[in-house]
């Protein structure tokens, strides 16, 4: 028996704009949007390198080319986590 895809899946996370104020992020049909305010990391990045993001098991953002890992429950709390060393 042979299995077949029927269709892309929809979880996962993926970058639907970027913005001169920040980028938006869809993830498992959640949206957030990251102000660069509070993710320099994405300001000077490449279109390319935003775009390349992967969810690791189902809560892990990675960002390969920038370098930059994110739990997913830091975006619904962002006080909770100081994502810059000041």
């Amino acid at each position: 028996m042979k299995l077949k895809n029927h269709g892309k899946s929809t979880s996962g996370a993926e970058v639907i704009q970027i913005s001169p104020r920040g980028l938006w992020l869809l993830v498992n049909d959640t949206e957030y949007f990251l102000p660069y305010e509070d993710f320099p990391w994405f300001q000077k990045a490449t279109v390319e390198q935003i775009h390349h993001v992967q969810l690791i098991h189902g809560f892990h953002l990675r960002w390969p080319d920038l370098d930059v890992d994110l739990a997913l429950d830091s975006l619904n709390h962002l006080a909770q986590y100081p994502l810059v060393y000041r």
